[in-house]
């Protein structure tokens, strides 16, 4: 493993606040758009279907336009880091193990982990790319800034739909991580386990395998 490409949502940052904040605008008691988002997992649809079910007919993009004009829109604070992301990203790089960022987020997201300072050597999102997993154009990108073979980038994240399956026939390695729902959801899942190169169950895992003891 030269680089590590880690997804976003559930696997760097909780997704806590930004659920809460849409049950709040959506005005849907948090607990129930909370057991919409699992019923979503377990059907193995995209998250954005929880919104359209707490509001049939919701436009998720006008509403997320309409959130940051009011100022309850996308917000990112330290707290909202995982505990483990600023001690593993930073030993792996000082390792000598590239670290790219890269998930399907807003471009306000990238300029959120940035100005936390997240230690990586690259932080994008899909919306600043112009391209969203699991198009294997974003899977080229991560290479890209990897700056190394694709089998030599291990992509990181809890999306089977997106970090592993179309991981796998990029060409690069993958790592699932039972972190979030979709993380704890689909971990022992014989499919998911059998297409993904490792399962982890924290980001410290990713110093083993860098080193070659898993």
């Amino acid at each position: 493993m030269r680089a590590v490409g880690l997804d976003v949502g559930e696997t760097l940052i909780r997704d806590d606040r930004d659920w809460e904040t849409w049950a709040d605008w959506l005005k849907v008691p948090r607990h129930t758009l909370s057991a919409l988002v699992g019923a979503v997992v377990v059907a193995g649809r995209d998250n954005s279907d929880a919104l359209r079910l707490a509001r049939p007919g919701v436009d998720v993009a006008a509403e997320q336009a309409a959130r940051e004009a009011a100022g309850v829109g996308v917000r990112l604070a330290e707290e909202d880091l995982y505990e483990d992301v600023r001690p593993v990203l930073t030993a792996l790089r000082a390792a000598g193990t590239r670290v790219v960022v890269a998930g399907n987020q807003p471009a306000r997201i990238g300029e959120l982990l940035r100005a936390l300072d997240v230690p990586a050597d690259v932080i994008a999102t899909s919306g600043e790319w112009g391209v969203a997993k699991p198009d294997p154009a974003f899977y080229r990108r991560v290479v890209e800034a990897a700056g190394c073979r694709p089998e030599e980038v291990v992509y990181v994240g809890d999306h089977p739909v997106n970090d592993v399956f179309p991981v796998r026939a990029a060409g690069l390695r993958s790592a699932h991580l039972r972190r979030g729902p979709w993380g704890h959801w689909w971990a022992d899942d014989p499919e998911v386990r059998a297409a993904a190169d490792w399962s982890i169950d924290g980001l410290a895992d990713l110093l083993d395998i860098a080193a070659g003891r898993r």
